[in-house]
């Protein structure tokens, strides 16, 4: 049987005229990055969403609309890791602003984009063949937090799929709510709005492996939140939130990704500004949480972080160092260590790994 290798799409900020999409095969023995491909023509690819069995990658990107404002644009390619090959699909436009975040769903059929600054979500057709049809709905979020600088009016940041598949959440940073929706009949039906403590601005969501839990990493307060998880509901109720730096930090921070480990032992977090990792070891089944460790990130700005696949590896993507660091994770204990090894990319803003073979 062949051993499943390790590959990594990596998304950044860029201009069209120069790469900003990238494709590396991981090499655990060199501990380093390895580019096999990489495309251009792109404005700001910041984020994507890999379809490992079906080849398949889609990207954000940025577009004008007939006014010469942003709005948004999805784009796909085909990728062949093992040849290092990557070709363009085509692209469709999204959202009325420009966007952030994008999610396909489960049964790979649509594809949920949010917008920042539009304070919307989007939600694509997307073909089998990995064309991006037409956009059926916009939901419009409306209203504000206690923030005035931060959440004077709604910017949902991110979309994350229920275990289950049944929802779709949006955390908006400005509205300190994740709303859930249903999709029924191509449209995105609001099921129930899930509170936050207030002036916390939620980004990015990952569920617990055992379904029961989720945790969203709050930007404005720099925290972590533990939510229940009601399947029957499709609701989400927050427990309690654990701060991300440590004791006696004044300088200004916010935090970006958030990503749990395979077993469910351990929780990651990104500190923008403090420019550090930290980690929290799970307890309780996973509705407590308890700060282990704080680690420099070993760059500025870390947009955003993955573990690898088995756990032992994690990539710190830090956009105004461009770079990506290589951390190796402790099984036992969930810290992390810095390798030593670093890859060169231009403000780096996501890095997804998956496995092929």
């Amino acid at each position: 049987m062949t051993t499943p290798t390790t590959y990594v799409f990596a998304g950044s900020y860029a201009e069209p005229d120069g790469p900003g999409l990238y494709l590396y095969r991981w090499k655990e023995e060199a501990l380093e990055l390895e580019l096999l491909a990489q495309a251009d023509g792109l404005k700001n690819p910041t984020f994507l969403n890999v379809d490992a069995a079906g080849g398949k990658v889609y990207a954000i990107s940025e577009g004008k609309n007939e006014s010469g404002g942003k709005n948004g644009v999805a784009v796909s390619y085909r990728f062949q890791p093992e040849t290092g090959t990557l070709e363009r699909i085509g692209e469709a436009p999204t959202t009325d602003g420009p966007t952030c975040h994008i999610e396909r769903s489960p049964d790979g059929t649509r594809l949920i984009v949010v917008s920042y600054h539009g304070g919307m979500a989007g939600l694509m057709e997307l073909h089998a063949d990995g064309s991006i049809g037409r956009r059926l709905d916009q939901p419009q979020h409306e209203g504000h937090s206690v923030n005035p600088e931060r959440q004077d009016r709604p910017h949902p940041h991110s979309a994350k799929f229920s275990p289950d598949g049944k929802y779709v959440f949006v955390q908006d940073l400005g509205l300190d709510l994740i709303r859930t929706y249903k999709l029924e009949n191509d449209r995105m039906v609001p099921v129930a709005d899930n509170a936050v403590h207030p002036g916390a601005g939620p980004r990015h969501l990952a569920f617990h492996p055992n379904g029961k839990y989720a945790y969203v990493i709050n930007e404005v307060d720099s925290s972590v939140s533990v939510l229940e998880y009601d399947p029957a509901a499709g609701a989400l109720t927050e427990l309690q939130h654990w701060p991300t730096l440590p004791a006696g930090f004044e300088g200004e921070n916010t935090c970006a990704e958030i990503a749990v480990s395979e077993d469910g032992r351990f929780v990651y977090g990104s500190n923008r500004g403090h420019d550090s990792l930290v980690v929290f070891a799970v307890e309780e089944d996973g509705r407590k949480l308890n700060v282990i460790q704080h680690i420099p990130v070993e760059g500025k700005h870390p947009r955003h972080f993955a573990l690898l696949p088995g756990g032992q590896y994690l990539l710190a993507a830090s956009k105004d160092t461009n770079n990506i660091a290589v951390f190796r994770v402790d099984g036992e204990n969930g810290k992390l260590t810095f390798t030593g090894r670093h890859t060169s990319v231009s403000q780096p803003v996501c890095v997804q790994p998956f496995l092929i073979g």
